[in-house]
């Protein structure tokens, strides 16, 4: 079983979805700081200060109010957190527009097929 173990890790197609998987974690927190760091405090001063990642709604009638999604959180109380899922759907469409990107050049790069 060891054997057939290791054939099966050493397979081209076992490594390259390894390496794409290495490499699409690491591209995915390059995307998370681009959203976060850069293109959402741009649409923050944009929009006059807005902080969309800490945006929400308390789910539940609490006395105290809560400044940050985190305190909420930690209280216990529910919370509607809709300033990350937007943050997470700017992040999937910029990480979708890459892969894109990438696809579109690879087929570019490839010879044309035989009619």
């Amino acid at each position: 079983m060891l054997k057939e173990f290791r054939e099966f890790a050493v397979k081209g197609n076992v490594v390259d979805m390894a390496v794409g998987i290495i490499i699409g974690a690491a591209f995915g927190k390059i995307v998370d700081s681009l959203v976060n760091d850069i293109i959402m405090p741009l649409i923050g001063v944009l929009t006059g200060g807005v902080d969309f990642s800490q945006r929400f709604l308390l789910l539940r009638s609490v006395p105290a109010g809560f400044k940050t999604v985190a305190d909420a959180r930690a209280a216990g109380v529910p919370v509607l957190a809709y300033g990350i899922f937007l943050n997470t759907i700017l992040q999937f469409f910029i990480i979708s527009f890459a892969i894109f990107l990438v696809v579109r050049q690879i087929n570019r790069l490839r010879p044309a097929k035989p009619a």
